[in-house]
C-alpha cells in the first residue's frame, strides 16, 4: 500500500521508536509528511532510526530519550517534543516489553516490571498527551495491545494480564476524552519484527512447532506474520489522519486474521 502525504502538518510522538514497529512506525510517519518526535530508553537505536528516517525526505524527525515507566522523564520528554513540535495531534505509543512466565511460579518482581512498562507506561504516556491535545482542540492516541491480552497464555501470564489491562484502560480513556476530541485505540499487531526474529533463530524445531501451531496456524492471509512497514504503517497513518476522526474505544487487530475482538 502506499503512503502519501496525508499527515502534512501533523505533529506526532512516536515511542519505542529504536526497533520493529516503533522504528516503522516512524517511518511511515516521516513519508507521509508528518513532523515526528522519536522516543526510546535505548539512545543508540534510536538516534540510528531518526537519522535514517530524516535520510527518506528532509529533516522532519527528532529523537529524545524517555522511560516510559517513569512519571518525570515522561513529563520532560513529552513537554520538550511539544516545544520542538508546536504542539502535538497524534501520540503512537509502541512501546512495550515482554518476559516468559508461568501462571504458577511468575515472580513479583517480573510481574511487577511487566505492568510498570507496559501498563504504567501506558497510562503516563497518554495522561501527558491528552494535557496537551486537549488544549489544542484534540488528537489520537494509538497504544498497542495484544491478541496474548485475549486468549489465555501459559508461557506467558504476566505480559497476558499487561496487555488486558492495556486493553481496558483504552476503552476507558476513550470514553473518558472523547468530548475534548481525544480519541484512543488500540492496534492488536501480528508482525515479523526483529525480536521475533531473533526468538525463532534461537528456537528450536520443537519451539518453532509449537510457534506455528499457536501462532502463525491462525493467521488467514498466509500463515506468515506481517512486515511492519508494508503491512502496520499503512494502518499506524490511517488512525494518525482525519479520515479516521470518528473512531475510538477500539481494538483494532493488525494480524492477517489470527483473532477477531467483541
Amino acid at each position: 500500500m502506499t503512503i502519501t502525504n496525508e499527515l502534512t502538518g501533523k505533529r506526532i510522538i512516536v515511542t519505542g521508536c529504536g526497533r520493529g514497529m516503533g522504528a516503522a512506525t516512524v517511518r511511515s510517519y516521516v513519508k507521509a509528511g508528518a513532523q515526528v518526535v522519536g522516543m526510546d530508553i535505548d539512545d543508540t537505536n534510536g538516534n540510528t532510526v531518526i537519522a535514517e528516517a530524516n535520510d527518506l525526505g528532509g529533516q522532519q524527525a527528532h529523537y529524545l530519550h524517555v522511560d516510559i515507566a517513569d512519571a518525570e522523564s515522561v513529563a520532560s520528554a513529552f513537554a520538550q517534543a511539544v516545544q520542538i513540535l508546536g504542539g502535538l495531534d497524534t501520540l503512537a505509543h509502541p512501546a512495550a516489553i515482554q518476559r516468559s512466565s508461568d501462571a504458577g511460579n511468575v515472580s513479583v518482581e517480573d510481574w511487577d516490571l511487566m505492568f510498570a512498562v507496559n501498563v504504567r507506561g501506558t497510562m503516563l504516556t497518554n495522561q501527558a498527551a491528552f494535557g496537551y491535545m486537549k488544549d489544542s482542540g484534540g488528537g489520537s492516541i494509538i497504544n498497542f495491545g495484544s491478541i496474548s491480552g485475549q486468549r489465555p497464555e501459559v508461557s506467558a501470564a504476566a505480559y497476558s494480564s499487561a496487555k488486558g489491562a492495556v486493553h481496558s484502560w483504552t476503552r476507558t480513556a476513550a470514553g473518558t476524552w472523547g468530548a475534548q476530541n481525544v480519541r484512543v485505540n488500540a492496534i492488536l499487531p501480528a508482525m515479523a519484527t526483529p525480536m521475533y526474529l531473533e526468538a525463532m533463530a534461537r528456537a528450536n524445531e520443537e519451539q518453532r512447532n509449537a510457534a506455528y501451531w499457536q501462532n502463525r496456524r491462525t493467521i488467514a492471509l498466509g500463515e506468515e506474520y506481517g512486515d511492519p512497514d508494508r503491512d502496520l504503517g499503512p494502518v499506524m497513518v490511517f488512525l494518525a489522519s482525519d479520515a479516521s476522526h470518528f473512531i475510538t474505544g477500539q481494538l483494532i487487530p493488525v494480524d492477517g486474521g489470527q483473532t477477531s475482538v467483541r
